[in-house]
């Protein structure tokens, strides 16, 4: 049971990690391409971290904490970078495309 239910947070943090990498390769603008890696990519990785957390709570006498540091660590952070990229990119005046443009 154990193995199908790591296997399952493997396959959807693979699956998630793939679509942000996708994200931020084919979008056309910053804007845009600032979704991939801070949203997808941030799911993908968190859910790889549950499920090693998982596997090596289950495998090794304690608790495995690390990877929870790791994820808190990527959670707190990775929208905190994407905030201040944003920012940056708006006081630079980085080019948009029509469609990301306000109406």
């Amino acid at each position: 049971m154990l193995d199908t239910v790591l296997a399952i947070l493997v396959l959807v943090g693979a699956f998630f990690t793939l679509l942000g990498s996708l994200g931020l390769a084919k979008m056309p603008d910053f804007f845009m391409r600032l979704h991939g890696p801070t949203k997808a990519t941030t799911l993908g990785v968190g859910s790889v971290l549950v499920a090693s957390a998982l596997y090596f709570s289950f495998n090794t006498d304690g608790i495995s904490l690390h990877e929870v540091l790791v994820t808190l660590f990527l959670f707190m952070t990775a929208p905190v970078s994407a905030h201040m990229m944003a920012k940056a990119a708006l006081h630079l005046r980085v080019k948009q495309v029509e469609r990301t443009r306000k109406a």
